[in-house]
């Protein structure tokens, strides 16, 4: 939720992941130095939003709206990436100190903010990346990780790790930022905002953790298992060159089903070929965790060919045949499309 602006006094102000510290065209009345965080700019496009820049510690926000003459309003929508804090300074309070300025020094600070708007105007007008467009010149559905996205990120996480990424007794590889950033961004171009997004996508399931670097800087990244990244990668790539009647399809749900599962199997150290699963047992044990789910949330599964029908006993058993091989080689892919699709319908819904 935006700031109420007539509430604004200089300080340090706290923001939580995702909130939102202006939107485009509100008045402005302060400026923002950041001090720990990521801060994200947009502008609002269609369904969509235009992704402009990140801003990180040191640097400064909102200081452009003080140099507008055409009414001190924001020129785009900024919010947080994750919990973020700023030092605010009204505008009221910068005046004070530019009125302190040498006159000449003052001339040459309004020129060069006037030609940094200008520049920045054009630059938005060229930034059309985060939207589509439909028929007739109408914007199309906004999605902000394209498939070609994620491939191209999480490819280049895996080359690097290939390459650079040292294994450890745990079994784990670890590879810094610096060496991931370097791939991602000279490599393979890909956007900052996407990559950070991404990031913190890989940081909640899991598929990497940071630690504290020689620097005592959370900058090494540890990958538990980098097979998993392989099959992750493998399955998006099937998938991009597949049609949409022919592309897997599950739900959240389903995966939840199909991850017990695996569990199962895994401790009857079943690991390839066909095998039964007892379905009633899975599904008793999801409603206890406060799961809703139900054998119709498997359809997904059994359309793709990863499961066979539901068969069911006398008693109401039900139990399913299992592809081993496709399960084991599918699922971490069909988790993880399920987060990154999840985002796209956030942002679509302009969640933020």
């Amino acid at each position: 939720m935006a700031q109420t602006q007539k509430q604004h006094k200089s300080g340090i102000v706290r923001f939580k992941a995702g909130e939102v510290l202006f939107n485009q065209n509100d008045p402005a009345d302060s400026l923002y130095i950041i001090q720990k965080g990521q801060i994200r700019l947009y502008i609002p496009k269609g369904q969509g939003f235009v992704e402009i820049a990140i801003l990180r510690a040191g640097e400064v926000i909102g200081e452009m709206a003080y140099f507008d003459e055409k009414g001190s309003r924001r020129s785009c929508s900024a919010a947080a990436i994750v919990p973020t804090d700023v030092v605010r300074v009204t505008f009221a309070a910068f005046d004070k100190t530019m009125q302190g300025l040498n006159p000449w020094f003052k001339t040459i600070v309004n020129t060069l903010a006037d030609r940094l708007r200008k520049t920045n105007d054009r630059v938005k007008q060229l930034e059309t990346n985060s939207v589509g467009f439909g028929k007739d010149g109408k914007v199309g559905e906004y999605v902000f990780f394209h498939t070609t996205d994620v491939l191209r990120i999480l490819a280049g996480i895996y080359l690097s790790s290939k390459v650079h990424a040292q294994k450890g007794e745990d079994g784990a590889h670890r590879i810094h930022m610096n060496s991931i950033r370097y791939y991602l961004f000279d490599i393979f171009g890909v956007a900052e905002i996407k990559f950070e997004e991404m990031i913190e996508l890989l940081k909640r399931e899991g598929i990497i953790v940071m630690e504290a670097d020689k620097d005592g800087q959370e900058k090494l990244v540890k990958i538990p298992d980098l097979d998993s990244l392989r099959l992750i990668v493998a399955y998006v790539n099937g998938e991009k060159v597949k049609t949409d009647d022919k592309k897997t399809k599950t739900t959240r749900k389903c995966n939840m089903i199909l991850s017990r599962m695996k569990a199962q199997l895994l401790a009857k150290n079943v690991t390839s070929g066909k095998a039964s699963i007892n379905l009633s047992a899975i599904i008793d044990e999801l409603k206890e965790g406060q799961a809703i789910v139900n054998s119709g949330d498997l359809k997904p599964a059994i359309v793709s060919g990863i499961v066979e029908d539901i068969l069911v006993d006398d008693q109401g058993n039900m139990t399913n045949m299992v592809n081993v091989d496709s399960l084991f080689k599918m699922l971490p892919g069909l988790v993880f499309q399920d987060a990154w699709q999840r985002i796209n319908e956030e942002k679509s819904g302009n969640s933020y």
